[in-house]
């Protein structure tokens, strides 16, 4: 298991690796999770949140709830409720509503919600100790919710199901939106999140709400790579989800997802750090073990970072390992490079310099080049091929 305190950055599970990291809140800490597990991160926030005292739906439905009541409330996520409380101070409504809520029998999804239950003074009735809405809807239904008032704090990620299951069973709801997600004001950087998807410069990009995921989707669409976009999700890019709800968006488009068992951020960058490794070519290479990643490569454990040319070319030999690739094949792997093949020989020579071993990459006379596999290895990859 990697431990951060005996290796650097630069030496950690996710070293050589680039992440995407779609969210608005709570960005600065996920990038800092898997920065210091050595990923390079790109940020680009798919959605912005509306602060809460600017919200007339947030002002109306606390109105409504000071002015009758509910039987039930049931709170989701704790900045949520916190926010919510916030704002009601500002609008001068604070007492208001926490003397009403205080004779309410309140459902708090999971530890953090109640902590913060708690600190507005108030007292959960209950939790399920899966943190799951799921267990919450099945509480509710089995006690019966016939003619009962229920305030739901929404937090901009789809319930499926769970207020019209409600409903369905005789309640009325009443739904607490405590911020809402508008798109970004600048969409240059989620655009350029796209791009790097569709060019596969990504090796996963990570969902931490429903909304960002849509989002993102929805941009995709308008920009005509949709379709692009989901089979980069669906061969190349490893999209990452918090959870089952925020995976919805994305699994409605065919595209699977891998989600952490604990829906939080530190299970998700763990999941990557198995995940990532896993999926990289290893060769036998020259009597080095090469392992290939998203940017860069590891001989021998050690970390060597490639420029995007070198990593074409390595990743075009890779597919063919110890066979000869011609140079007319390796310069249709270039970005860019035109037909001039001299490119290829530029590249290769930056190649074989970043990393570190020129062996790795033997040229073969007026054919082209192929990578040195080590000759136990030849009658298994040559299978393969």
């Amino acid at each position: 298991m990697y431990d951060e305190r005996e290796q650097s950055p630069e030496q950690g599970p996710l070293a050589g690796f680039t992440v995407g990291v779609t969210a608005a809140r709570r960005a600065d800490e996920l990038g800092a999770l898997l920065e210091r597990r050595g990923a390079a991160v790109l940020h680009a926030p798919a959605l912005r949140i509306v602060p809460l005292s600017d919200d007339s739906e947030l002002l109306a439905a606390t109105k409504e709830i000071i002015g009758r009541a509910p039987d039930i409330a049931v709170a989701t996520t704790a900045i949520g409720f916190r926010g919510w409380v916030e704002a009601a101070d500002g609008w001068g409504l604070g007492e208001d509503l926490l003397e009403r809520l205080r004779g309410v029998r309140i459902l708090a999804r999971g530890p953090k919600v109640k902590g913060a239950i708690r600190a507005a003074g108030l007292t959960e009735e209950w939790s399920p100790a899966s943190e799951s809405m799921a267990e919450v809807l099945d509480r509710l239904l089995e006690e019966g919710v016939d003619g009962l008032r229920i305030a739901v704090q929404l937090h901009g990620e789809p319930l499926p199901g769970f207020v019209e299951s409600l409903r369905a069973g005789g309640a009325e709801v009443v739904g607490v939106p405590v911020y809402r997600w508008l798109p970004p004001e600048d969409i240059g950087p989620v655009d350029r999140l796209i791009d790097a998807l569709v060019a596969r410069t990504l090796d996963a990009v990570t969902f931490t709400s429903a909304p960002a995921a849509a989002s993102l989707l929805s941009r995709a669409e308008e920009r005509g790579l949709l379709d692009d976009l989901l089979a980069a999700l669906g061969h190349d890019v490893l999209p990452a989800c918090v959870g089952p709800v925020t995976a919805l968006p994305l699994q409605a488009r065919g595209v699977d997802t891998v989600q952490p068992e604990r829906f939080r951020l530190g299970p998700l960058v763990q999941l990557l750090c198995r995940e990532l490794p896993s999926r990289a070519r290893t060769l036998p290479v020259a009597g080095h073990r090469v392992e290939i990643r998203g940017h860069a490569v590891l001989v021998d454990g050690g970390l060597r970072p490639v420029p995007p040319a070198g990593m074409s070319l390595l990743r075009a030999l890779s597919r063919k390992p110890g066979w000869v690739v011609s140079r007319a094949e390796l310069l249709r792997a270039l970005p860019g490079a035109g037909r001039d093949e001299h490119a290829v020989e530029t590249a290769m020579a930056r190649l074989r310099t970043a990393l570190g071993a020129p062996k790795l990459i033997q040229t073969v006379v007026k054919r082209g080049y192929r990578l040195a596999l080590d000759p136990a290895a030849d009658t298994k990859y040559d299978a393969a091929v």
